[in-house]
């Protein structure tokens, strides 16, 4: 009874005081609550000493929704919840998570709970109170401004619910979201969000249930997750050779099928399978008209069951957000059957996997339906596409497999007792919205073998392995904003750069010519007893290793020595600069020079072609006896002796006691080489009327 008259007039004093008036000055969703509580005779009952007051209005909020007064949820997660989970650091935001979780898994059963204002407002207010959850982190709110969220608060309530958000896109989504908001979430922005999605599954209810593709949806019961190409202002394009065909594009949960159009009606569909492994490539592709390379909106699709790919275009006056967004969703779809392929994944688990893949499609749907005019990576926000960019994406993917397959998430032993520690499946997310996907899929809730991605106080592996994957990509990006900002633009200038670049290769390279031309006898005579003494002994190997070692120890010293100073520029002297004409002739002149350089390599494998069978045979038999004594040589020494047979072939060539026999045979040699013909050569052309097909 003392516990409970202190709490009353604790409640009762900080309303007297204005400690909340931040929150009632612009009447906020906390008002009636807490004037509630400062003035009901039962306020103590309600109130959890060890949470923050937002956090003790959001418990009491769950508590009305649960059936469950504040007190016995407090008594049940100090029941279920593990000792590490309970530590006093730790307590106040994991008994919050606990309240949240439990709450989120009741309300998202109630159809229709996305347009329920009361539900928007109380996940937002659960994200506020995730920051403040402890009493004694109240003050680090900022009274002076309007209440909003940060990213780890986000991250965590909204992926309790699959269709807002999940671990591994939760970040991406979070940044698109507060573009225009410096980094924060509002409440504005977010319940624009939650409509946004509202519209979109009622858009996908629609679809699915109309008569589009109705033979197909019958025999292999798809669900149609997109259609377009039904608004004349906005046309879908097949390309098939040289014709172009409008007609209507539909994306369901296995396949992608286009409709061509003719008169009053739509022609037969055709079906490009999404499902099977067909070694299927989907690309952003260009078209234009007479199959000229000068539009970049189309995707292209290639498998190994068509004979060549199929073009789909998506025209606009400007950009190609279309084409994206359909290059995305078509790709999440593939990449989630390959998911389920790779890892054999069926039943229940395989309905999990396609359902995350159609509710990151509803999600941006929601997101192009509420910020149309913002730029829109749709990989970044669609799971399977973004765990195929990111770097170890792949482990992502297995950890997924390995959750799926051995239940890593499931505690409840087939029963629902402690659900409250799990957030909700994506399987039960759609099952909800009325969707069943995968036709080996089974009622989740008797199943009760499918829980959430995350559970109170902990990080699941897949959070772990996500954390460490996004900070790789960090990286990445840091070094390809590197990359991009050390090109320079025109051929001399980059030769330039690059010789810059080469100067200490070339300058070993000088020296090395140096001495096989014996300009300084004694440092070539040094160098050739050196390596041939090297050789003989066999410590070619250890040479290379103590090579090796040196730049190694020559790489740790400069990293110690230079700490702290910022990295020498490469200086280089920059060419004046080329006119559009000198540019056009030193492109040409490059041109000229590769092609130069390829002709001469034909010509040199017409002449091998010519050796071999045998069109100069006098040519032929010397080159047949020297490839015999090579055979000989390999066969029978040791291979260090050869070795040092080819050093000292190559740098005594030019010693002053070989220099003149050796100008001799390499002129006898040039001799024989121009002396073999070239392996002829017929040059056919294509045959118009083959080309016109």
């Amino acid at each position: 009874m003392a516990v409970a008259s202190k709490t009353r007039i604790m409640l009762e004093g900080l309303v007297r005081e204005g400690s909340f008036k931040w929150l009632l000055s612009k009447r906020s969703s906390f008002n009636e609550e807490f004037e509630e509580m400062g003035r009901s005779p039962s306020a103590e009952r309600n109130w959890i000493p060890e949470l923050s007051a937002v956090a003790n209005i959001v418990v009491r909020r769950c508590s009305k929704i649960l059936g469950v007064p504040s007190s016995e949820l407090q008594e049940s997660f100090n029941v279920e919840a593990v000792e590490s989970i309970k530590h006093p650091s730790r307590y106040a935001r994991n008994l919050l998570e606990y309240c949240c979780f439990r709450t989120l898994a009741l309300s998202i059963q109630v159809m229709g709970h996305l347009a329920d204002k009361r539900f928007r407002r109380l996940m937002y207010d659960m994200m506020v109170a995730w920051e403040v959850p402890a009493a004694a982190s109240q003050p680090l709110l900022n009274v002076d401004e309007d209440i909003s969220v940060g990213v780890e608060a986000f991250s965590r309530i909204a992926s309790a619910v699959p269709l807002i958000a999940n671990v591994i896109i939760s970040e991406n989504l979070f940044e698109v979201l507060t573009k225009s908001t410096g980094g924060r979430l509002r409440y504005s922005i977010y319940d624009k969000y939650l409509s946004g999605l509202d519209r979109a599954i009622k858009k996908m209810k629609n679809q699915s249930e109309s008569s589009l593709l109705s033979a197909v949806r019958s025999s292999r019961g798809e669900k149609i997750l997109e259609v377009d190409g039904t608004v004349t202002t906005q046309p879908v394009l097949e390309h098939v050779g040289m014709s172009t065909w409008p007609g209507r594009l539909v994306l369901t949960d296995h396949a992608l099928y286009f409709e061509p159009l003719r008169v009053v009606s739509y022609d037969k569909a055709k079906r490009y399978d999404l499902e099977e492994d067909l070694k299927q490539v989907v690309k952003p592709e260009m078209t234009g008209p007479w199959g000229t390379r000068l539009f970049d909106k189309a995707i292209s699709y290639k498998s190994i069951s068509l004979s060549e790919s199929a073009l789909i275009e998506f025209p606009e006056l400007k950009g190609h957000r279309r084409r994206d967004y359909w290059l995305g969703i078509v790709r999440e779809i593939l990449y989630v059957h390959r998911f389920i392929n790779k890892y054999q994944i069926k039943g229940v688990e395989r309905g999990e996997a396609i359902s995350k893949a159609v509710l990151g499609i509803l999600r941006v749907q929601a997101i192009q339906d509420i910020s149309s005019s913002i730029p829109l990576q749709c990989e970044t926000l669609l799971m399977f596409n973004l765990c195929d960019q990111l770097p170890g994406g792949d482990l992502i993917l297995e950890t997924l497999a390995t959750m799926s397959t051995s239940r890593e998430l499931d505690r409840s032993n087939n029963s629902r007792a402690g659900a409250g520690m799990y957030s909700v499946s994506a399987l039960d997310m759609v099952s909800n919205l009325g969707f069943v996907f995968g036709t080996n899929s089974s009622n989740p809730n008797e199943a009760g073998l499918v829980v959430g991605e995350i559970a109170v106080g902990e990080m699941s592996s897949l959070e772990r392995i996500v954390k460490e994957s996004k900070n790789n990509y960090e990286k990445v990006v840091l070094a390809q904003a590197t990359v991009d900002g050390v090109k320079v633009e025109g051929i001399d200038t980059n030769l330039a750069v690059m010789k810059e670049l080469l100067f200490p290769v070339i300058e070993l390279g000088k020296c090395l010519l140096s001495l096989a031309y014996w300009d300084d006898p004694v440092k070539s005579l040094v160098f050739c007893s050196v390596f041939s003494y090297i050789i003989c002994r066999g410590w070619l190997g250890y040479a290379f290793a103590l090579t090796l070692i040196f730049i190694a120890v020559f790489m740790v010293l400069t990293r110690f020595c230079g700490q702290g100073k910022p990295i020498d520029d490469v200086k280089v002297m920059a060419p004046p600069p080329l006119n559009t004409m000198e540019q056009l002739l030193t492109v040409q002149n490059a041109i000229s020079q590769a092609e130069g350089l390829i002709q001469d390599s034909n010509i040199v494998l017409l002449k091998i072609r010519a050796l071999l069978l045998c069109i100069f045979p006098q040519a032929s038999e010397k080159f047949a006896v020297a490839l015999l004594i090579t055979a000989l040589i390999l066969a029978f020494i040791p291979s260090k002796y050869i070795v040092l047979l080819i050093f000292l072939e190559t740098f005594t060539r030019y010693s002053p006691l070989r220099k003149a026999s050796t100008e001799r045979w390499m002129r006898r040699l040039r001799e024989w080489w121009f002396s073999i013909p070239a392996a002829p050569v017929l040059l056919e052309r294509e045959k118009e009327e083959k080309k016109r097909k």
